[in-house]
């Protein structure tokens, strides 16, 4: 199919994003989701999607909202999260995306603050919730559910209604009133690992230009196929896995569950797959407990086909020339990493890993095997793309090069900056942070260390506000070293201490199913919470820590470690809703446990 080529310049909006690929290619399939009642998957063209954003149209259009006011969505990836986000977007509303699972007080905060006067939920899991939203919110009118509550009614103090009787009231199609780029589309809210989330004010312009300039960091066209699972409240996915496709007319597939995750990969095979670090951490995870159970034999042929993969890609790059292993390749292909490709769909061009850093290690292996990893970097507050490797022009140690019609510099203390449309209007309600961010050049400050190479690749450092200082003045940046840390499967999670101390430790949380292997060799019972205490399992955990971080200066090792079995959650506080370690309220929870990794130190 011949690609339809839209343009921010005469879209302006969206919604008129929205509306031109639907004039564009009608018939076309747009999206595909797992309907449970049929057992099946569902396909839904742009003229469908049509239809149903007139409905949705309608129904706000009833409720009396009026251009600028902020309306809040609460779902798990669907079609139904298209269409009421387009919906409002033409109404001239302001979508405040929020996680589904996300705490009741992180979200009840945040449509208060966002004013939000009404909110759609999917139902099923956050009825229970509502009662606490609901109360804490001054702002919120009316609160529309997919499906029915489980109880047969829901206990809060807002106007409750299920979806299709909301709907079936609507009435009249709604008029369009009349839209530009500079108006503001939606506040999405970071989920800030200090302190109380902020809302980033994000204009039609934004995100349109930022999905823009995106497509043209590969050969996309309209055939691509993306399988959603990252949160559509989730910047990234909104425009790279949202926008980004429907500026292309190519289709969506929405993913059941990260469960369900390795099915649906097989199932829809897709060809573009935009993801965080850890999805692919943990699949690296799976690969490497499977060669640990078939023996040496299967770990050297494994290791021998990463390493002429990576000869063959950097030979691609034009960073290599051909070697004698080359030879090899067609049959490690077919031995060792079609096997793998397959359990991806088989028919992968592009898999984009962002929101946080991809190792280096799990990156080549990636790679090695054909997997085609990108890496890029972003953050909300720019729209939310700022960098990414390309096919052609990839260094997997780097975040890669800036987007068309981005700018970027390096600053004072080695700080990123960026500058370009897609860069937010400010934060809601608060002018001092927005100053704080966005200086009078207009150049965004992203809090990120970095250095940018003669060939325009850009490789970070680390997070200012996050590099740790030793009591010998040493500066350490401990996220590349948590991330080494995190390649091997006993690890779970894992965040490095030591502000001020004579050395770093680190607080680790196990894997369940690797601690009882790892315990058996020890005269201790893993189940029992003494085991994580034992001083030989101590040493040993230390010992195999520091296994992972040859490559750091001597000052960047760990000597104590603090194990426990009980994963750090978004529910008891200790995580983001994107999976980020809230790295001051994890000290405050184990502060004793620091304290006694330092309490033997003698100078």
């Amino acid at each position: 199919m011949t690609a339809v080529s839209l343009h921010p310049d005469s879209l302006a909006t969206l919604c008129g994003l929205f509306r031109a690929r639907v004039a564009a290619t009608p018939d076309r399939l747009a999206y595909r989701q797992f309907d449970e009642a049929r057992g099946s998957w569902v396909s839904f063209t742009w003229a469908q999607m049509a239809a149903q954003v007139a409905r949705w149209q309608a129904a706000l259009a009833r409720e009396g909202l009026v251009q600028g006011d902020r309306v809040a969505l609460m779902l798990r990836n669907s079609v139904e999260w298209v269409i009421f986000d387009q919906a409002a977007l033409g109404l001239g509303l302001v979508t405040v995306p929020l996680y589904p699972d996300d705490r009741p007080d992180n979200a009840a905060y945040i449509i208060d603050h966002a004013e939000a006067r009404l909110l759609l939920v999917e139902g099923r899991f956050q009825h229970n919730r509502l009662a606490e939203i609901a109360a804490a919110s001054h702002t919120l009118e009316c609160i529309v559910s997919l499906t029915e509550p489980e109880n047969g009614q829901a206990d809060c103090k807002s106007r409750f209604v299920v979806a299709a009787d909301w709907l079936e009231a609507a009435g009249a199609p709604a008029a369009e009133p009349r839209l530009d780029a500079g108006m503001l589309a939606s506040i999405v809210y970071t989920s800030g690992t200090t302190g109380r989330p902020k809302g980033v004010m994000l204009t039609h312009g934004n995100m349109l230009w930022n999905a823009f300039y995106a497509s043209q960091c590969a050969d996309f066209g309209p055939d691509e196929v993306f399988l959603s699972f990252l949160p559509l409240s989730h910047t990234l996915e909104r425009t790279a896995g949202y926008y980004l496709p429907m500026l292309l007319g190519a289709e969506v597939a929405y993913a059941r569950s990260i469960a369900q995750l390795a099915q649906d990969l097989r199932d829809i095979r897709p060809t573009v797959l935009i993801s965080v670090p850890r999805i692919y951490e943990l699949v690296y995870g799976r690969i490497q407990g499977g060669l640990a159970k078939k023996g040496p034999l299967a770990a050297k042929i494994f290791n021998l086909a990463v390493r002429v993969g990576w000869r063959r890609f950097e030979r691609q790059q034009g960073r290599a020339g051909w070697h004698p292993e080359l030879l090899l390749w067609p049959m490690l292909r077919k031995r060792v990493a079609l096997p793998i490709m397959h359990k991806l769909g088989g028919r992968l061009k592009v898999a984009i890993s962002g929101g946080a850093a991809l190792s280096p290690d799990i990156a080549r292996v990636f790679i090695g095997l054909g997997v085609p990893i990108y890496q890029g970097y972003g953050l909300t507050e720019a729209g939310p793309v700022v960098s990414v490797n390309r096919p052609h022009s990839s260094r997997p140690a780097s975040i890669g090069k800036p987007l068309p019609g981005v700018e970027v510099k390096i600053g004072d203390d080695d700080e990123l900056l960026t500058r370009s449309r897609c860069v937010m209007r400010g934060y809601w309600k608060d002018e001092a942070a927005t100053r704080a961010m966005i200086d009078a050049d207009g150049w965004l400050h992203t809090g990120d260390q970095a250095s940018v190479d003669a060939q325009g690749y850009i490789t970070l450092v680390g997070r200012i506000k996050d590099i740790i200082v030793l009591s010998n003045g040493e500066k350490v940046s401990p996220s590349e070293m948590e991330s080494s840390i995190l390649l091997d499967p006993l690890f779970e999670q894992v965040m490095i201490v030591g502000e001020g101390r004579p050395y770093l430790a680190a607080l680790i949380v196990l894997n369940e199913e690797h601690w009882p292997v790892f315990a058996a060799g020890f005269d201790v019972d893993p189940t029992h919470p003494a085991a994580l205490s034992d001083p030989g399992v101590l040493k040993a955990l230390t010992r195999r820590v520091a296994g992972h971080l040859g490559a750091f200066p001597g000052y960047a090792q760990i000597r104590r470690v603090h194990p426990e079995l009980k994963p750090w959650t978004v529910d008891d506080g200790l995580l983001t809703p994107t999976l980020k370690v809230k790295r001051n309220q994890v000290l405050g929870r184990y502060k004793d446990a620091v304290e006694a990794m330092y309490a033997d130190f003698t100078h």
